[in-house]
C-alpha cells in the first residue's frame, strides 16, 4: 500500500507540510541531529508516549502540547535524551519550543519537542539553538529524508513510508518518519514516530485512532524488554487536503483508520526487524486466547525471553524455552491445549514437545524472517507480536554504548 515513488518524500508528502535535518554537533558523530518539520496551516495533533514513571522533560512538556488539541510544528534532536535532568531539563524542552516558535512565527505551545540519545546529560542549548535556526531555514518539501536521518540513533536507517488514499472523493496524504532499535518493548521504546497528513478530521477521534492503533502496533515489539524515558508516537493532520471533515465513525473514518493503522504496524515491524544486532526478524502469533490482553501477554513472554532469544539467534532447536516462557507468561493456560509451531512445524502439542525433525526446525531457524505460532486452545482473542534474536552484536552495542 506504500508509495515507494514518494518514500522520500515522507512527512512532506501531505499538502502544506515541510521537513528539514540538520547536523548542530549534538552527535558526537557528526551526523545529522537535529530536526524540523512544519506546517503553516494549524493541525490537529494526537499523541501517545511513554508510559514509564520517570519521562523525560521532552515528554512532559509535549503532552501539554497535545492536550490544547492543536500544533504547528515538531522539533527534535538525537544525541542528548534530555532525560532525567530535572528542573533544567524542563527550562531547556520548552526552550526549544520558544526557539522554534519565534523562527516559525507561531506560539511556544504550538510546538511538539523530541529528544531521543544518551540518558542524565543536559541539552547543549547553543548547539540545539543553532540548530533550529538553521532547520528552519532550510525547510522544503525535499526535506523529509534529512530529517528522518537527523532522529535517528543506533538504527541502521531512518524508517519511513508515504502514501495516499481517497476520502469523499480527494485524494488525502500521509507520510511518516520514525526511528527505533534499542531499550524497545512494549508501551513503545526508545522511539519517535511522526506521522503527518493532510486529512481534516476532528482531533478528538483522531487522538482516539492513534491510542487504539499504538496499542496494537508500536506497543506489541520488543527488542530487548526496556522501556525507555522518551517514546513519542504524533500524527498531525492539518486538512490542507479539503476533504469533507472527519467527525464521526463513518466509513470515511474507517478508511482513515485503516491507513493509520497499516502505518504503524509497517514503521513497528522496521523496528522490531531494525533492533540492535539483530539478525533475525520474528513474528509471534498467538490465537485461541479469551482476550487480547492475555495473548498479547503471552507473545511479550517469548519475546522478552533472553533464553528464547538466543536460541533464535543461535538456531538451537530448544523448544522447551518456548513452552517455559508460554507456562511463565502469567496467564492462566492449559499446557494440554497448548500448541506451539515454528513455521509451521509443531514443536509442542498435547502437553509434550513433539518428536520433531531438529534439522528441519534449524532451517526455519535460519531464516531471517521466522514466525512462531502459539494456539492457547482457551478462546478466541488473538494478538500479533514483532521481535527479533538478541545476538553477540547487542551486548557489543550496549557495553560501549557511552563510550
Amino acid at each position: 500500500m506504500f508509495n515507494d515513488k514518494h518514500k522520500s518524500a515522507g512527512v512532506a508528502y501531505p499538502k502544506g507540510f515541510k521537513a528539514a535535518g540538520v547536523r548542530a554537533g549534538i552527535k558526537k558523530n557528526g551526523n545529522l541531529d537535529v530536526a524540523v518539520i512544519h506546517t503553516e496551516r494549524m493541525a490537529a495533533v494526537a499523541g501517545v508516549f511513554t508510559k514509564n514513571l520517570v519521562a523525560a522533560a521532552p515528554v512532559q512538556v509535549s503532552k501539554e502540547v497535545v492536550a490544547t488539541g492543536t500544533a504547528h510544528a515538531v522539533v527534535a534532536n538525537a544525541g542528548c535524551a534530555n532525560a532525567c535532568t530535572g528542573e533544567q531539563g524542563l527550562r531547556d524542552a520548552r526552550q526549544m519550543a520558544s526557539i522554534a516558535a519565534g523562527e516559525l512565527g507561531c506560539k511556544p505551545e504550538d510546538i511538539i519537542v523530541a529528544s531521543t540519545g544518551l540518558i542524565g546529560s543536559n541539552l547543549p542549548m547553543d548547539k540545539m539553538s543553532a540548530g533550529i535556526h538553521d532547520a528552519v531555514s532550510k525547510l522544503s518539501r525535499e526535506g523529509s529524508v534529512d530529517a528522518g536521518n537527523a532522529i535517528v540513533t543506533t538504527d541502521t536507517y531512518s524508517k519511513t513510508c508515504a502514501t495516499e488514499i481517497e476520502i469523499g472523493g480527494v485524494e488525502v496524504r500521509f507520510g511518516a518518519i520514525a526511528k527505533g532499535s534499542g531499550m524497545i518493548r512494549p508501551d513503545m521504546a526508545t522511539m519517535l514516530c511522526f506521522i503527518t497528513t493532510d486529512a481534516d478530521i476532528d482531533q478528538k477521534l483522531l487522538q482516539a485512532a492513534l491510542s487504539e492503533i499504538t496499542e496494537v502496533t508500536f506497543n506489541c515489539i520488543s527488542v530487548d524488554g526496556d522501556m525507555s524515558t522518551n517514546d513519542s508516537v504524533v500524527v498531525l493532520a492539518n486538512g490542507a487536503a479539503g476533504n469533507p471533515k472527519i467527525t464521526t465513525r463513518d466509513a470515511d473514518y474507517e478508511k482513515f483508520f485503516s491507513t493509520l493503522k497499516n502505518i504503524c504496524t509497517e514503521l513497528a515491524k522496521r523496528i522490531a526487524s531494525d533492533g540492535e544486532g539483530a539478525t533475525k526478524f520474528v513474528t509471534v502469533n498467538v490465537t485461541g486466547a479469551k482476550t487480547f490482553a492475555d495473548a498479547k501477554q503471552v507473545g511479550m513472554s517469548i519475546a522478552n525471553s533472553p533464553l528464547c532469544k538466543t536460541a533464535i539467534f543461535g538456531q538451537d532447536p530448544n523448544a522447551g524455552r518456548f513452552i517455559c516462557a508460554v507456562g511463565y507468561s502469567g496467564v492462566a493456560i492449559d499446557p494440554d491445549k497448548v500448541v506451539i509451531k515454528f513455521g509451521g512445524l509443531t514443536v509442542y502439542a498435547a502437553g509434550l514437545v513433539t518428536k520433531f525433525d531438529a534439522d528441519e526446525m534449524r532451517a526455519v531457524l535460519s531464516e531471517h524472517d521466522i514466525t512462531i505460532d502459539i494456539e492457547l486452545g482457551l478462546g478466541s482473542a488473538a494478538a500479533t507480536i514483532y521481535t527479533c534474536d538478541l545476538s553477540f552484536g547487542y551486548v557489543k552495542i550496549n557495553a560501549d554504548y557511552t563510550t
